[in-house]
């Protein structure tokens, strides 16, 4: 893994898509460098990883610069990295909200941790991102995201996950993909919040969407939100008419 490519692409204003494909799982491994007075990265990618996505963010500004660095829930191809990105740049601590930092970051991260609240605005100088807590959304209790307030972009992890190696942005259906890979694989925790916290994204507008396996998306980002909170509505009251298991 270490010696897979890692593509650069700028999603939004000063906001670049990391983005290494994996062929096995067909998958596309994405994180999200924010450049601004105080640089963040959202999610770390696996430690194997670490080589190919520190080359390919060294192409964009010196690791050293990153002052932050976060991620949606604690799991391989999130925070798998962390440490790295910690000895890689100093002045660099790990943001991430108040449960994700007692549930493991306290203690796995190097250093002690940011601990975000729900809602808190962090100003990165020039940028500014808002945490937002979603539990179990798509799944892990710790789970959040990060909204960048001044170009409208939600780095919504994996919200959308979709198979492939397509393009690195698309103005495309996002929605079918990520459901015909959802029924397959079933990686959505299905409960009565999944739809509402997603509808509630929706409420943001976004106009792009940084997501963590699959292509950037822009265009009408809240109705992609929309149409995805409708399907997992869906799917649930389905599970819970046909007496069968919620995953």
């Amino acid at each position: 893994m270490s010696a897979m490519n890692t593509d650069v692409t700028e999603i939004a204003d000063r906001i670049y898509q990391l983005s290494t494909w994996i062929e096995p799982a067909d998958l596309r491994f994405n994180q999200y460098l924010i450049v601004a007075d105080e640089p963040l990265l959202f999610h770390c990618g696996q430690h194997q990883l670490f080589p190919a996505v520190r080359a390919a963010l060294g192409t964009i500004m010196a690791v050293e610069r990153l002052r932050w660095v976060s991620y949606g829930h604690f799991e391989a191809d999130e925070s798998g990295a962390m440490n790295d990105w910690l000895r890689a740049a100093p002045g660099a601590c790990i943001a991430v909200g108040s449960l994700g930092c007692m549930l493991a970051a306290n203690d796995s991260a190097i250093r002690p941790p940011r601990a975000l609240d729900d809602g808190e605005v962090l100003d990165l100088g020039g940028k500014k991102v808002r945490y937002i807590a979603t539990p179990h959304v798509p799944h892990c209790w710790d789970a959040g995201l990060l909204h960048e307030e001044t170009t409208g972009t939600l780095l919504c992890g994996d919200l959308f996950t979709q198979a492939g190696n397509g393009k690195a942005i698309t103005e495309g259906d996002i929605v079918a993909p990520a459901f015909d890979l959802e029924d397959r694989h079933h990686g959505t925790a299905l409960t009565p919040a999944t739809a509402p916290t997603i509808r509630g994204l929706a409420a943001l507008e976004p106009g792009t969407l940084g997501l963590m396996h699959g292509p950037a998306f822009r265009g009408d980002g809240a109705g992609a939100l929309r149409a995805l909170a409708d399907g997992y509505a869906e799917r649930l009251q389905d599970a819970l008419s046909g007496g069968v298991a919620v995953h």
